[in-house]
């Protein structure tokens, strides 16, 4: 199965809110640059460039981005909420939660030109 239509059974598979979330967080963050590579890793999407970007999980309680090289990035509409480890940072998006679209844009293209 690609990772496009592992993708795609993924947002299926979540029938309450996560799954438009999970859609929608793909879109936002292919939309930060044409040439990002969706693969699927450890059971979840993972976009590469150049090396690991990002990747998103959907949990019982709601829907993560995990930026591999996180702590590395500037953060400065302050979106990180979860993840203090060395290397990774993550945003945790709970139900009826906004998206800052603006914002995980910007992160990701921080997080690929770290990667160059």
């Amino acid at each position: 199965m690609t990772p496009e239509e592992e993708f795609k059974n993924r947002v299926a598979e979540l029938t309450d809110w996560r799954g438009p979330v999970f859609a929608k967080l793909g879109k936002v963050i292919e939309s930060a640059d044409p040439e990002l590579t969706l693969g699927w890793k450890w059971g979840t999407a993972v976009w590469e460039k150049k090396g690991l970007v990002c990747a998103i999980g959907a949990f019982s309680k709601g829907v993560k981005i995990n930026f591999f090289n996180g702590a590395s990035l500037p953060d400065p509409e302050k979106l990180y909420n979860n993840g203090v480890g060395k290397k990774m940072r993550s945003i945790d998006i709970f139900e009826g939660e906004k998206i800052n679209e603006k914002g995980l844009i910007d992160l990701v293209k921080e997080a690929i030109k770290i990667n160059k």
